[in-house]
């Protein structure tokens, strides 16, 4: 899709790149912006049309889901930082293992599509003005992580690709589904399973996928 750019006025608050694949979601967020004077300077999709959108766009901060179709938003989040775009990372996961590969990524802000409008208007300001910012859902969960036994979550250990089949997993995805969404074999998908199991030190498939479940909103 081609981007939608606009000039920022002076004094009217931020450029602001939308991210997104679900055009109402960025309707949406268009207008909510729009009440703090913050100007949409480009929407995008997918990975490519990211990339195609910030050609020659000078953005403040980039709003970012994770899920993007088949593709991670994990893989945007170095990039915009490289550009000089603040990221906020705007996703329904709320799991110690996004928010986590999140900020190890890059990301300025963590913010869960489950909060009030109003968090997100302040996570926006807090990530312009140069804060790290993590909704309440967020921090919750990183609060109780931070309460339990060390070595209780192992599960930061797991690599891109591999984040991905878990949540696949928890999202109910045969292996077939996820070979396929994922353009590899299915006998790679159950090495990549093979190897989660081992890191989390787990019995088998039926306790990841219960696990998957668990971690996944």
């Amino acid at each position: 899709m081609d981007a939608m750019r606009q000039e920022k006025i002076p004094g009217q608050g931020a450029r602001i790149l939308l991210v997104d694949d679900h055009p109402a979601v960025r309707q949406g967020l268009s207008l909510l912006l729009a009440q703090d004077h913050h100007v949409v300077c480009g929407e995008a999709a997918s990975l490519a049309e990211t990339l195609s959108a910030i050609t020659g766009v000078q953005a403040d901060l980039a709003l970012v889901d994770l899920s993007l179709g088949g593709e991670t938003g994990f893989d945007l989040i170095g990039v915009l930082r490289a550009r000089g775009i603040r990221v906020l990372v705007y996703s329904m996961h709320e799991d110690v293992v996004s928010i986590e590969r999140g900020f190890r990524s890059g990301a300025d802000g963590y913010l869960s599509k489950r909060e009030e409008s109003g968090v997100l208007r302040k996570g926006v300001l807090e990530v312009l003005a140069g804060r790290r910012f993590v909704s309440p859902r967020g921090a919750e969960v990183l609060g109780c992580r931070a309460a339990l036994p060390n070595g209780t979550h192992r599960s930061e250990q797991l690599s891109e690709r591999e984040v991905q089949i878990l949540d696949a997993l928890g999202a109910g995805q045969s292996l077939t589904e996820m070979a396929n969404a994922l353009t590899i074999s299915v006998r790679t998908v159950e090495s990549y399973c093979a190897r989660i199991i081992e890191k989390l030190k787990l019995s088998g498939m039926k306790e990841l996928r219960q696990y998957a479940i668990r971690h996944r909103v």
